[in-house]
């Protein structure tokens, strides 16, 4: 019948990533997906054996700014959130070493001079926590002006990023 969903589409869930918060699946129908990042950065990560990945909307690089926030929404912190996703990953078979990364956002959204520079502090703090877990970046799209929404398909391992200035689509398997 047209206009009707096919059986794929109508099994599809997505679960939304809020600012400062985080989602792991190795549930197949699941899409991954946070929207609106501007100075914030988001981490998504891919294990292709398992079918599994994770997203985290990181709102700040360091917990060290509000000890109580940290301890009450971990995820709004690159230092916090990061290991969290990481831990909750380890729940899901998941690899270290079979993971693949992307990361977005970091954004110079405020008008005039953005002297607390939090896009590119937000960027230096993923970069540093990837680094110590060892995942490897093999793709990236950070800093800049514009606002990005990133989905991530458990199933596939695709990601789509959409900017102002259009879409793209790639894979992480």
């Amino acid at each position: 019948m047209s206009g009707s969903p096919s059986l794929p589409n109508f099994f599809t869930q997505k679960a939304v990533v809020g600012v400062g918060d985080l989602a792991v699946s190795n549930n197949t129908t699941v899409t991954i997906s946070t929207y609106a990042l501007g100075s914030c950065v988001a981490l998504v990560v891919y294990d292709s054996v398992v079918q599994a990945g994770g997203l985290i909307h990181i709102m700040l690089p360091d917990s060290g700014l509000s000890l109580e926030k940290a301890q009450k929404q971990p995820a709004m912190f690159a230092d916090t959130g990061i290991p969290l996703m990481f831990r909750n990953l380890m729940g899901l078979r998941v690899e270290r070493k079979r993971l693949k990364a992307f990361v977005a956002g970091g954004a110079s959204i405020i008008s005039g001079a953005d002297m607390f520079k939090i896009g590119e502090r937000n960027i230096a703090a993923v970069k540093k926590m990837v680094n110590i877990l060892g995942i490897p970046v093999i793709r990236a799209d950070i800093g800049g002006v514009n606002n990005r929404t990133v989905h991530l398909n458990i199933a596939t391992g695709e990601v789509e990023l959409k900017k102002p200035t259009g879409i793209s689509k790639f894979s992480l398997a």
